[in-house]
């Protein structure tokens, strides 16, 4: 490559961070770093009235979640700044000039009735060279006039001026050559004066070019907008620096067609965004991956896999080798259906490789909130039993489901289990294996577990009855780890008064 690799990742704060961004983001990310490079982060705020109070903190919190680490930006600083576009309103002004100038663009004053009734004059109406002069702008009216008009401070945009009939050719790094013909382009709109601020379109070039971005890597939604951004860039004597462009594929909904959408997430229950976010407007608060339970690893691997591979059977790859892995001949031209399922597989592998005693650190507050006093248990204990579940998983919640009977012993006991397990002579049984477990030498599972199997053998009892009634008075119902973990873990005394709990609860 020619010029250091530095790529852009440019969100409006309109909301939560969609999950779509998140993945382009992290694309921008690891491209960067492959190639030795540097992720900014621009704050796109030129839509006033679409702003979201707490959406750009929202966007640093997530990335920083995720592990997406940004070099240059708001709150990073860096050469190349001020890093939010409403803080670069004189450097746009400079530009927007430049291009009136060179006679580039023009001054239009059309009001939105005005424009609305040329709509229904003519149908699919576009403001270009086949309308604009029966339109009102700098074009059609007398010199003095646009003047007088932009002294009263009259509103006014300033309009991109498209010259048809001409094929623009995008190189995209994914989809190769793409041609469009200016005369399907419309005269957009670059600069508002009532709001003192450019439109997407002006401002997204220019901080692109001052900030030396080499790399445009975005969804494919604006890849119409390409050849428009093509010419704003010959317009301004830039078309040696421009970036490369890559336009990515879209998230797709898990079933049927189109993209994916917060619907989706509310209808088949997972979660669109990265962070839990509270709409400061309605207070209505949506779910995000953090608070689902979801590793940030495991959410930066999925997200990874939408759309793009690494050339081999590569699965669970830590951020440092997506990142040596990561090149756009492994991305799809098309769009990927979001298989939610496969992040919950994603986040189970996760919890498996990670450490017991992490895990159990984390697993503390959810049985705090389930009302157990962890200062009773050690951290020892606590990762023991981490330890002898995690397997059964899918998140750290899950836990309390498939652990609370180490906590907390059974209050209620299986209806179907009881059917199944508990017989007529079962106390008898229980009662005699109490007097067991009281004499035996060691309580450890290795020691205990032949002793107890060859009691069972010797007195011709039914194995899977004794033990499934056994674990019954334990947990409260057939499930769990190996038995005789358990009982390690529980200790003599608690063991057999719970089966003595258990005998008195089952037969009242």
């Amino acid at each position: 490559m020619n010029r250091k690799v530095r790529v852009r990742f440019a969100p409006s704060p309109t909301g939560p961070l969609h999950i779509g961004g998140v993945r382009t983001a992290l694309y921008n990310y690891l491209f960067a770093r492959r190639h030795g490079g540097d992720m900014i982060l621009r704050i796109e705020d030129t839509d006033s009235h679409r702003f979201v109070p707490g959406a750009e903190a929202y966007i640093n919190e997530a990335l920083a979640w995720l592990g997406i680490k940004i070099d240059e930006g708001v709150k990073e600083g860096g050469a190349y700044g001020p890093y939010k576009q409403s803080e670069r309103r004189d450097i746009y002004r400079e530009h927007v000039k430049k291009l009136l100038d060179a006679g580039k663009a023009y001054i239009a004053f059309d009001t939105p009735e005005e424009l609305e009734a040329a709509r229904a004059a003519k149908p699919n109406f576009q403001y270009d060279a086949s309308t604009r002069m029966s339109m009102r702008n700098s074009l059609s009216m007398p010199a003095g006039e646009v003047e007088k008009l932009i002294a009263d401070g009259t509103p006014y945009v300033v309009r991109f001026l498209i010259e048809p009939g001409r094929d623009v050719e995008v190189n995209d790094l994914l989809r190769g050559k793409v041609v469009i013909n200016s005369s399907i382009l419309d005269d957009k709109v670059l600069y508002k004066s009532a709001d003192d601020l450019p439109t997407y379109h002006l401002a997204n070039i220019v901080d692109d070019h001052l900030m030396e971005v080499s790399h445009v890597i975005r969804g494919e939604e604006w890849l119409p907008s390409a050849p428009l951004h093509y010419l704003l860039y010959e317009a301004f004597g830039w078309s040696d620096t421009r970036p490369e462009f890559v336009h990515l594929p879209l998230l797709l909904k898990p079933d049927g067609k189109g993209k994916l959408s917060k619907r989706d997430g509310d209808r088949l229950g997972f979660p669109v965004f990265p962070l839990e976010w509270h709409d400061p407007a309605s207070g209505a608060i949506s779910t995000g991956y953090r608070e689902s339970g979801y590793l940030p690893e495991a959410v930066i691997n999925f997200l990874a896999l939408l759309g793009w591979n690494p050339g081999d059977d590569s699965e669970i790859m830590s951020m440092d080798e997506l990142i040596e892995k990561f090149s756009f001949d492994h991305c799809s031209r098309s769009g990927a259906k979001f298989a939610f399922d496969k992040g919950r597989w994603f986040n189970h592998e996760y919890l498996q490789k990670m450490d017991d005693a992490e895990l159990a650190e984390l697993f503390i507050p959810v049985l705090k909130a389930h009302g157990v006093d962890t200062d009773k248990f050690s951290k020892e204990y606590i990762t023991c039993v981490v330890s002898l579940v995690k397997n059964r998983i899918n998140f750290v919640a899950d836990l309390w489901d498939q652990a609370r009977f180490f906590f907390v012993a059974p209050a209620e006991y299986s209806e179907k289990d009881i059917k199944k397990r508990w017989k007529e002579d079962t106390p008898v049984i229980m009662r005699e294996l109490i007097e067991q477990l009281k004499a035996l030498p060691s309580f450890k599972s290795a020691d205990a577990e032949p002793v107890i199997l060859a009691w069972v053998a010797d007195k011709g009892y039914h194995l899977g009855n004794v033990m499934n009634a056994f674990r019954l008075t334990l947990v409260g119902e057939c499930k769990g780890p190996h038995i005789f973990d358990i009982t390690e873990l529980l200790g003599r005394d608690e063991t057999v008064s719970r089966i003595e709990r258990g005998i008195e609860a089952i037969k009242a």
